[in-house]
């Protein structure tokens, strides 16, 4: 029989009947009727057919015989400990036994000697076996009986048994003293009880404290709130903690945590009442496996997406190869603030469609068509706990900007379920339908989704960008409709565009120089003649930098006298320096690349792997134009094209990818200086494309060395050398023994003379 509770249709019992209490007076089980009474005396008779079909009848929690008459949840089998559930066993077994004959309960699978004689059903009545049964366990020996749980049993108790098991299912043969009501404490008064609740308030403002001094706390608040303080008793120290355990929590929240809680909240969630006021930040794997520039190799990219909570709208996102940088995610944040340019593929409709400012305005004021996404300032930015989201770095950032990059705290899933939902929908809409799928987990994944994959990286960032703003803004928002309205269409767009009249909307194009501001900062306080400054081991110098040599900054506060200087970690073939005078921004070019020709983009870790191996081979180069062959080498210039994919391992080809796709992305988030929007991404086709973009740059790179060799070669012999003098002619010319004056002094001769010194020993 299945655990489900069944009707206790016994004289006594109580039912529910659509919320209304009647008590069963009369029990005709040869007609199936029922005789049911009121509380106010009214009678009725039912049957069982109309009690089983009625959506709206329970047994009360009045009846008697049963858990739930204790005022609480009725027990599970998980209640029971290992020892417990198997005497709860035995007892089954001895119930099915006496009642078909088996222990196991099915006669198809009888154990050896089943049934026995005095338990055949065929043979002998209920009454008989359960007679029989008494006699077997008084037989037993009286420890053993008692360690089984069997011990004084008599007919009574295996028709009580038999009761609760086909009432309750295999937990009705549990005993009920191990399932005793659980919790509360007797020590705990009413006067305990409010100087617990009292020192709880007053905590949750204070720093944080331990179990000790809240202790402490409780005896003053008692000692001093109430008149006779010795007649109340107050609990140990481990019984006031755990009772702060039960009532309040582990404590494991910071404070700072814990008094988030307590903003503006309905029905246990923060209200959001505008666009912009938080935005969910998140990075997951993309679900789909999509081909790299270089190789065109099947790779996984991670997927960086902002979400506006309000509108549901997603400002901004960004795909990048192996993992994310804070660089990325600052880059997704300054996203979010800048408008989004229409691409020339793009139709009509997909411009800025929201009527509460034209369309006109705001391409005035962006300097190009703008399409229907979202833009505004962000104040709240909610993140997970990873380390790209927990660094020095994202602090400038958030402080250039003005918002707060706030951690979701710990077991509230509430604070970034939005963005959780809408990878699940995002995956359900567009991920599915794209070849390469893989989908939730390695159990769900096809036989080779990497055979599948045909997209590049930038073909897969425009298809989810068009994605967004057609179908994404303008999908139907339908549970997750605005509180205002809970009934109406909503859609991101409609929602955004509401606001407008609701909250107003400040149009805050950020200037281009931000793009710098969001950059890591380095501090130098030198400024080297004819060397520049130096940027984590690399030396970067232009002529804007002369009227600053060997003179020390103006700056004040705690790091005064100290020249800024911002770095992109993508391409460190740069560093920008900030005019003091003008508040320009000037490239400053590293002093390692030559005058003509460009160096293909590097990285940090190029970088730190350069130095390294510079390190490691004992080498100490005078300028760092002595370290462009060795970076060029480590880039894979010296093999073939055709050669790369046998010499390199996979790791390697994606970090040269990876590092590729981060050029070209510091490339596009840089500013234009002609003012000019920003070109649409290319697209590439397949492989071919891929097979393209590796032998440009390895024909970039092959060219730079190239040239760096030509450059050596004239820097040694800047004109031909001309014809030598024949053997002997000096001899022939001069007399051995007559010293030369000064001015008739050859350098060329002279070296080739003995000097005055030798003369003197020979």
């Amino acid at each position: 029989m299945s655990g489900a509770e069944a009707l206790d249709l016994s004289p006594g019992s109580v039912l529910v009947l659509d919320e209304a209490q009647w008590t069963v007076e009369l029990h005709e089980p040869h007609l199936g009727h029922v005789q049911l009474v009121a509380a106010d005396g009214v009678r009725q008779r039912v049957s069982y057919r109309f009690l089983v079909n009625h959506p709206r009848c329970r047994t009360s929690s009045q009846s008697k015989g049963a858990w739930v008459d204790r005022g609480r949840q009725p027990a599970t089998m998980r209640d029971l400990t290992a020892e417990q559930l198997k005497i709860v066993k035995l007892r089954f077994a001895h119930l099915m036994e006496l009642n078909c004959g088996y222990r196991s309960g099915d006669a198809d699978k009888p154990a050896p000697g089943e049934p026995k004689p005095q338990y055949d059903p065929d043979r002998t009545t209920l009454g008989e076996r359960r007679a029989a049964k008494v006699a077997e366990l008084a037989a037993l020996n009286p420890e053993e009986a008692q360690m089984l749980g069997l011990a004084n049993v008599g007919v009574r108790t295996l028709e009580r048994w038999e009761g609760k098991r086909q009432r309750f299912g295999l937990i009705g043969c549990a005993d009920g003293r191990w399932l005793r009501e659980g919790g509360g404490h007797p020590s705990i008064s009413e006067e305990v009880r409010q100087a617990i609740l009292a020192v709880r308030e007053e905590t949750r403002h204070r720093s944080r404290v331990n179990g000790r001094t809240r202790a402490t706390m409780i005896r003053r608040y008692i000692g001093e709130t109430f008149d006779d303080p010795d007649a109340i008793e107050v609990p140990s120290y481990h019984t006031l903690r755990r009772v702060w355990h039960e009532w309040f929590g582990s404590g494991g929240a910071r404070q700072r945590y814990e008094r988030s809680a307590d903003l503006p909240r309905k029905n246990g969630y923060v209200v959001v009442i505008r666009p912009g006021q938080v935005v969910a930040l998140d990075t997951t794997i993309l679900p789909v496996m999509v081909r790299e520039h270089v190789f065109g190799e099947p790779v996984r990219v991670h997927l960086t997406l902002a979400l506006d909570v309000y509108t549901h709208s997603i400002c901004a996102f960004r795909l990048t190869l192996v993992s994310d940088t804070s660089v990325d995610v600052a880059m997704v944040l300054r996203d979010v603030m800048l408008p989004l340019p229409m691409r020339p593929e793009w139709p009509q409709e997909m411009e800025w469609p929201y009527p509460g400012l034209p369309a006109a305005v705001v391409a005035q004021f962006a300097g190009h068509p703008v399409a229907g996404l979202p833009f505004f300032s962000p104040e709240t930015v909610t993140a997970d706990h990873g380390a790209v989201y927990r660094n020095h770095h994202l602090v400038e950032v958030q402080e250039a900007i003005g918002c707060r990059v706030l951690p979701a705290r710990v077991l509230r899933p509430t604070d970034k379920q939005a963005v959780e939902r809408v990878f699940r929908s995002i995956r359900s809409l567009l991920f599915e339908h794209l070849p390469g799928y893989t989908g939730v987990d390695a159990a769900d994944r096809g036989a080779a989704p990497e055979d599948d994959a045909t997209l590049s990286i930038d073909a897969m960032e425009s298809l989810i960008a068009r994605w967004v703003v057609q179908v994404w803004q303008n999908r139907r928002l339908g549970d997750y409709a605005p509180s205002w309205d809970p009934d109406g269409d909503h859609s991101p767009n409609s929602l955004f565009a509401s606001s407008f009249g609701q909250v107003g909307f400040p149009m805050e194009i950020p200037s281009p120089e931000l793009y710098y501001r969001f950059l890591p900062e380095h501090r130098v306080r030198r400024i080297h003649g004819h060397r520049g400054v130096k940027i984590k081991g690399l030396w970067y110098w232009d002529e804007v930098l002369e009227p600053f040599e060997h003179q020390q900054s103006t700056r004040g506060g705690a790091r005064k006298h100290t020249w800024v200087i911002r770095r992109e970690p993508r391409d460190r073939r740069t560093v920008f320096f900030q005019h003091p005078l003008t508040h320009e921004w000037h490239p400053l070019r590293w002093t390692g690349m030559p005058p003509e020709g460009e160096v293909p983009a590097f990285g940090d870790l190029r970088a730190e792997e350069l130095l390294a191996t510079v390190r490691q081979a004992g080498l100490k180069p005078r300028t760092d134009a002595e370290l462009l062959p060795i970076l060029l080498e480590l880039m894979g210039t010296h093999d073939p094209v055709a050669k790369w994919p046998t010499q390199m391992t996979k790791t390697q080809r994606t970090q040269l990818a990876r590092e590729v796709g981060q050029g070209k992305a510091a490339a596009r988030d840089r500013p234009r200086t002609t003012g000019r929007a920003p070109q649409p991404l290319p697209r590439a086709a397949g492989e071919s494309a891929a097979r393209t973009a590796a032998e440009t740059r390895a024909q970039e790179t092959a060219l730079s060395l190239e040239a760096h060799r030509r450059r050596r070669r004239n820097e040694v012999a800047m004109s031909p050398p001309g014809l030598p003098t024949e053997l002997g002619s000096s001899y022939r010319t001069r007399n051995l023994f007559a010293l030369p004056n000064d001015s008739e002094t050859n350098p060329d001769d002279t070296a080739q003379e003995p000097s005055d010194e030798h003369l003197g020993k020979e």
